[in-house]
């Protein structure tokens, strides 16, 4: 479906300090990874804070969040670290952006900021994009969310779309879904970059992420969820092949946890 190539990221959401992300941050960068993402916030801190220090440490790594929540920042105040961050390490932010996830409203709060409907967070955050497309040297833009109007909006404007998969989502169903934004995109399809987010990689499956996802995570790799990529790193690398010719996904990212379990799969496609 596309002949885009790979790109490979890990997401670091629970380092506990800013050494251990900058240890994380070289690691990575020496594993041949294209991106290291954190969400917001990461643990009680402030992301956009913490990747100054993965610029500090890296000369290639582009680094990014996955994802900002729109409520909890004014437009200009972000716009202005996003370019402080983009420019002042030539130009290798991803700013991944979103409308918040269910439970997001007491963060919110706590930050004095208003959560309010999920039409009004779609609307606001059409308006961040349009005060971030002001620039034109600006970082990439990755949008993530479900939903027509939300993914109407990244159709329009992201570079990056990461789609919400259910833990059970199979590969035929994931058609489905890339089917439908496919059809919403139009002519744009073709320019837009997919992204995965795996839960687990390898064959040496965890436990321990079962009570946040409801599942099994050896049972939906059995079941052939797209959201585990299960295996030897030869099968990881024929899985990733098949889904970005299936799919049309490039851009597969796992949680810091597995860096070095999903290093040969970027070895192996990095680039191609």
């Amino acid at each position: 479906m596309t002949d885009r190539p790979f790109r490979f990221g890990i997401i670091a959401g629970g380092v506990p300090d800013v050494g251990a992300l900058a240890k994380l941050a070289a690691r990575a960068e020496e594993l041949g990874y294209d991106t290291l993402l954190t969400p917001d916030p990461v643990s009680q801190h402030d992301p956009l804070a913490l990747l100054a220090a993965v610029a500090a440490v890296t000369t290639r790594l582009r680094f990014g969040t996955f994802v900002l929540a729109e409520p909890f920042r004014d437009h200009r105040t972000l716009g202005w670290q996003a370019r402080t961050l983009h420019e002042t390490s030539g130009g290798r932010l991803e700013l991944g952006l979103g409308v918040g996830r269910p439970g997001a409203e007491a963060w919110a709060a706590e930050l004095g900021r208003e959560f309010g409907a999920a039409g009004r967070r779609i609307e606001r955050l059409a308006e961040l994009i349009a005060e971030l497309k002001r620039h034109e040297d600006r970082p990439r833009l990755l949008i993530g969310g479900a939903g027509p109007k939300l993914l109407g909006l990244a159709a329009r404007e992201a570079d990056t779309v990461t789609l919400t998969w259910r833990p059970t989502t199979t590969e035929e169903e994931a058609l489905s879904v890339v089917d439908r934004f496919k059809d919403i995109a139009a002519e744009r399809f073709g320019e837009i970059e997919l992204n995965l987010n795996l839960i687990a990689a390898g064959d040496d499956l965890p436990t321990k992420v079962q009570p946040f996802i409801g599942a099994s995570v050896a049972g939906l790799a059995e079941a052939g969820a797209v959201t585990v990529l299960a295996g030897t790193p030869d099968q990881m690398v024929e899985t990733v092949r098949r889904q970005r010719e299936r799919l049309g996904i490039s851009y597969f990212t796992v949680n810091s946890a597995y860096l070095e379990k999903f290093a040969p799969v970027v070895e192996a496609l990095s680039g191609s």
